[in-house]
């Protein structure tokens, strides 16, 4: 059964950073695309970044030169390190897994910026 377990989030201020990660678990290919959204109170789910396994990155507008996505030797955990916070990336993250038919998403982790 694949699950996926996301950590580190937490509170951190404005220009602070934070560093979630995401353990696949229950698959032993290494999943084609892994990624991270996110999902603030009264808003729609979004997407932050995604990695494609030795293909190409992705990232929203309103995160890129702030936050890196990584994978760990192209294998099923994934990283998002978020720099320069601020109060707007407040909202809970989600990480998210997709190869060929098969997409999951673990239950997230909450990331608060205020000062």
């Amino acid at each position: 059964q694949v699950q996926l377990v996301e950590s580190g989030g937490g509170l951190a201020q404005p220009g602070g950073s934070l560093r979630l990660s995401c353990v696949v678990s229950g698959v032993k290919f290494s999943i084609n695309t892994m990624g991270w959204y996110r999902q603030a109170p009264g808003k729609e789910r979004e997407l932050v970044a995604t990695a494609t396994t030795g293909v190409r990155i992705d990232y929203a507008d309103s995160v890129k030169g702030r936050f890196t996505i990584s994978r760990d030797g192209f294998k099923n955990t994934v990283y998002l390190q978020m720099n320069s916070l601020k109060p707007e990336d407040t909202a809970v993250y989600y990480c998210k897994a997709k190869h060929a038919t098969m997409g999951r998403w673990g239950n997230g982790t909450l990331v608060t910026v205020s000062s």
